[in-house]
């Protein structure tokens, strides 16, 4: 295969060969099964080929398969305006499609600019938004996604996130766990108040855009207390209110948006998703209150592509699958199961594993917090990684932190999930015991 005309900018976590998929499993053209832990980064929340979900991409190839949105309506995205109507939190009841992350991502900062008529946009420290020049502007998750790209987008500020599990040497008290987080946001919203002060003025902000779960960051839920001080903040300064919901949202975190979540939850004025609101298809999007979204004048959103009837589709097949077959509570179920396993195995490996964290099925497992692994320089995740992949389970890491991250699809069996469990266990004690670790 012609493997070698591919661009080589594309990072890979193995040389695979992708042949069919069906729920939780993925075999390649070689035959081999794989249980999927990463679900294709968040898509494939329905399983891999949901029966429904194909029947519908089948029924619309037949019947429409481009109807493009600045010449006019089409039925299914019609249908979807309807049916995301009825499942968006709060007051957010208009929408405009596009078809990456990253696109919906700079269609809010466009809308933002529009509705406010300022420059400028904060984003938070570890943050991921995507990879277009303008939102690789906002991404401070990893240097490799804008080194050498630029100059970049300006007026752009970076604030603190309060990422407890890393600042708590730093925040430590006398009131435990909860104490150290009530500092560290205490922290953070000072740290924003304090580049009002210095660097940016509140006046010439438009937006604040934060993922309400942190993914390329490392899997870190915001807390509460920190988006609702986000909130008061964008409220006394006339600031738009971003939740980058593009990996969180959809059933993910157990509720269909993370935003709503009462552990991480705030009103946001503009939503933005993407992922697994098409199980695999390309279709992204924002929703925002119609007051807004009427601020922006014709034509100034479209795209060639945006909101593709096949898409759009394949998203009505995905929400009514959630529905009917009660998505959510099986993330919730599953989510503990999952997390009660690997706080089980952490307690195996107290000095290996640092923190295991995160809501449903969006779940990061932290390694050496203060493990010998860190001061001598060895990364245990991406060798677990590795010897998962050899067990026949596909694992991803994430952040600049050793850190794993589980994505299952929100169909994942309770006995997948042991299946999962039993593979990572045996990957871990097996790259602990090798000299590199040992040593």
């Amino acid at each position: 295969l012609s493997s070698h005309r591919i661009a080589a900018g594309i990072g890979r976590m193995t040389d695979l060969v992708f042949e069919r998929g069906a729920g939780s499993y993925i075999w390649t053209a070689d035959g081999d099964k794989y249980l999927d832990m990463t679900c294709g980064i968040g898509v494939t929340n329905t399983g891999h080929c949901h029966p429904k979900v194909v029947e519908a991409c089948q029924q619309q190839i037949g019947t429409l398969i481009h109807g493009q949105v600045n010449i006019a309506y089409h039925k299914p995205m019609l249908e979807l305006c309807e049916r995301l109507g009825s499942i968006m939190p709060y007051d957010l009841d208009t929408f405009f499609f596009w078809n990456s992350g990253a696109e919906a991502v700079e269609a809010a900062i466009k809308l933002a600019r529009h509705a406010t008529k300022r420059p400028n946009v904060i984003v938070f420290q570890g943050g991921y938004h995507g990879r277009t020049i303008g939102t690789m502007s906002l991404t401070t998750s990893k240097r490799i996604y804008r080194a050498g790209y630029g100059p970049l987008m300006p007026g752009v500020h970076v604030s603190p996130f309060p990422y407890a599990h890393q600042w708590q040497n730093a925040f430590v008290g006398d009131g435990g766990a909860d104490d150290v987080e009530a500092r560290c946001v205490a922290h953070a919203l000072e740290q924003l108040e304090l580049l009002f002060k210095q660097q940016a003025d509140p006046n010439e902000i438009a937006a604040m855009i934060i993922e309400p779960v942190q993914g390329e960051g490392g899997y870190v839920p915001v807390p509460r207390a920190f988006m609702q001080g986000l909130r008061s903040i964008c409220d006394a300064h006339g600031i738009l209110l971003v939740a980058d919901e593009v990996q969180s949202g959809f059933g993910r975190t157990g509720t269909m948006f993370a935003c709503e979540d009462e552990a991480t939850g705030a009103r946001p004025d503009i939503l933005v998703f993407a992922k697994g609101i098409a199980s695999g298809m390309p279709l992204s999007g924002i929703a925002s209150r119609k007051e807004l979204m009427d601020l922006q004048p014709a034509g100034s959103q479209g795209g060639t592509y945006a909101g593709n009837a096949v898409a759009c589709a394949a998203a009505n097949a995905t929400i009514d699958v959630m529905l009917e077959e009660g998505l959510l509570a099986n993330t919730l179920s599953r989510g503990e199961q999952f997390m009660g396993g690997l706080r089980a195995i952490q307690a195996k490996y107290p000095g290996i594993i640092s923190d295991v964290r995160g809501r449903g099925l969006m779940i990061g497992l932290e390694f050496n917090g203060d493990g010998s692994a860190v001061s001598s320089g060895v990364s245990i995740g991406p060798q677990v990684s590795a010897r998962c992949l050899e067990k026949g389970m596909l694992l991803l890491t994430t952040s600049v932190y050793d850190t794993l991250r589980f994505i299952p699809p929100l169909t994942v069996s309770e006995a997948e999930v042991d299946e999962a469990l039993a593979i990572f266990e045996e990957a871990l004690a097996e790259v602990v015991a090798s000299e590199e670790i040992a040593a």
